[in-house]
């Protein structure tokens, strides 16, 4: 097969790993980490790129190395080619390796603050604000620049700090381990961080399996909705995450 992937940066180096280890053809185009704060303009984004590719007639399928990221993907529809996605709600559950582990570890500790080599790096390069605990993210980020446009960014500050500061939700800082480059400085960071706020620092290692098997072309109903053209994504709740609606 040859496939085209659509993946966010912060996923780069499991992406490039598996696209250069897959048995298939596999071109991939990185999308930008900052765009996750603004869900609606990632997905027209995402589904431009969808329709461009279906328009060159040359793949088999678009694969996205993304989740539902803020409900960017909810809506996304295939037209002409196959396109395939993880069910997973965020990349954290790409980080670890699936659903079934993220929510062991939600479970065994819901107030946990995430650290992952590139989501610092990228995130920190583009001025994103972070706040990488479960489902999190993309709320936070939309409500504070929803309150810089409106009041201002001083009133913006003062009103998160009433509302209460975001570090009271957390008790685990987990760096997740790639196995991929240099991580010393974000494993440094997550351990500040944990002094600081008064966390428990946590050291896990990380799973890319459902990044090479989507780049692998191992695609099992379990762990991946595959939409045929005509479909599109619809997000739903428990643990199927995502069905093909037409």
């Amino acid at each position: 097969m040859r496939l085209k992937c659509f993946a966010c940066d912060v996923l780069a180096r499991p992406v490039y790993w598996s696209a250069a280890h897959s048995p298939h053809i596999v071109d991939v185009t990185l999308e930008r980490f900052g765009l996750h704060i603004r869900p609606a303009e990632l997905g027209q984004i995402l589904q431009a790129q969808i329709d461009a590719t279906a328009q060159e007639g040359v793949y088999d399928a678009v694969v996205l190395a993304y989740g539902l990221c803020g409900k960017a993907t909810d809506g996304l529809r295939a037209d002409g080619v196959p396109v395939v996605i993880p069910r997973a709600h965020d990349c954290i559950t790409l980080f670890l390796g699936g659903r079934m582990r993220y929510q062991a570890e939600f479970e065994a500790c819901p107030g946990t603050y995430w650290y992952v080599q590139d989501y610092i790096q990228r995130g920190e390069q583009e001025e994103v604000p972070l706040s990488i605990g479960a489902n999190t993210l993309v709320d936070e980020a939309v409500v504070y620049a929803q309150y810089v446009e409106k009041y201002g960014q001083d009133n913006a500050d003062y009103l998160l700090q009433v509302m209460g500061a975001w570090q009271s939700h957390y008790e685990r800082a987990a760096y997740i381990d790639m196995g991929m480059g240099e991580g010393q400085e974000v494993i440094e960071k997550a351990q500040r961080d944990a002094v600081k706020n008064g966390w428990r620092f946590e050291r896990m290692a990380g799973d890319f399996i459902l990044v090479r098997r989507l780049l692998f072309g191992d695609w099992g109903e379990e762990d991946f909705l595959v939409l045929q053209p005509g479909q599109r994504i619809e997000m739903v709740g428990g643990e199927e995450v995502v069905r093909a609606g037409e």
